[in-house]
């Protein structure tokens, strides 16, 4: 059984490290270069990067901020932010990026998915995926949560599996920055319904949150960023606390 993954998460905005509540109350973090270097040594098994003005405002994600955070950590790292066309994709691995991550793009535009699987590999490519719980179920949005599209959670996750993604990145809006768990039962749907890997975003606030996310979401990672950030979870204990209930984590 393959080993379950702990991922930091740095939100990006004009090159610190933030952390909101439900994606609107921005607080600063940090600096992105020395986080990513701290998380490495921790333990953590992967990184993401995101930088959230990219989409919204028109830009393209900090290429020599890459580069940097990339020069600093030994573990696997997904860039996302901006990523519009392949030539993104290709300036970003350069810079040590070892994955991308498309959202708002993707929705708009699902023939990317397959264009960067097939010119890098569905090993390359995360489709995240931002949805919120409505009276009428799980519905995506775009740029950071701003504008719904009337897509489903579940039916835009089989495309992007589809189309070649490689992993999931499912955010709970309804849950991100709470801090009261992760969205099991759509993880669970999720994650026994798709043939490819689902990272859990949104909700961390504890570490039998992380335990529940694999255990009851049935998720193949779990990403959090302000429990991290902020000192509240430690990841060298909350891999042994994973351990002694029976998840399987690699210890160092």
């Amino acid at each position: 059984m393959l080993a379950k993954r702990i991922i930091p998460c740095l939100d990006i905005k004009d090159g610190q490290t933030v952390k909101g509540t439900n994606f609107v109350n921005l607080r600063e973090a940090g600096d992105p270069v020395e986080l990513g270097r701290f998380y490495s040594q921790e333990g953590a098994d992967e990184l993401v990067f995101l930088d959230i003005t990219a989409s919204h405002k028109k830009r393209k994600t900090f290429t020599e901020l890459v580069e940097r955070v990339a020069a600093n950590i030994n573990i696997p790292f997904t860039v996302g932010g901006g990523i519009h066309e392949l030539s993104d994709v290709e300036r970003l691995l350069q810079a040590g990026a070892d994955k991308v991550s498309v959202n708002s793009s993707a929705l708009r535009n699902p023939q990317l998915i397959d264009e960067i699987a097939s010119h890098f590999g569905s090993q390359v490519c995360v489709v995240a995926i931002d949805a919120k719980e409505t009276p009428d179920g799980w519905k995506c949005y775009l740029n950071g949560g701003r504008i719904e599209t009337g897509r489903g959670l579940f039916e835009w996750a089989h495309e992007a599996a589809d189309r070649g993604a490689g992993e999931i990145l499912f955010t709970s809006m309804n849950h991100d920055g709470v801090k009261t768990g992760y969205a099991n039962e759509a993880l669970a749907k999720l994650a026994d319904a798709l043939p490819i890997p689902v990272i859990a975003s949104g909700g961390a606030g504890a570490m039998e949150h992380f335990r529940d996310a694999f255990l009851i979401g049935k998720a193949d990672a779990a990403l959090a960023a302000s429990v991290f950030h902020f000192g509240e979870i430690n990841i060298s204990k909350l891999k042994q606390y994973l351990c002694a209930h029976n998840v399987n984590v690699r210890l160092r």
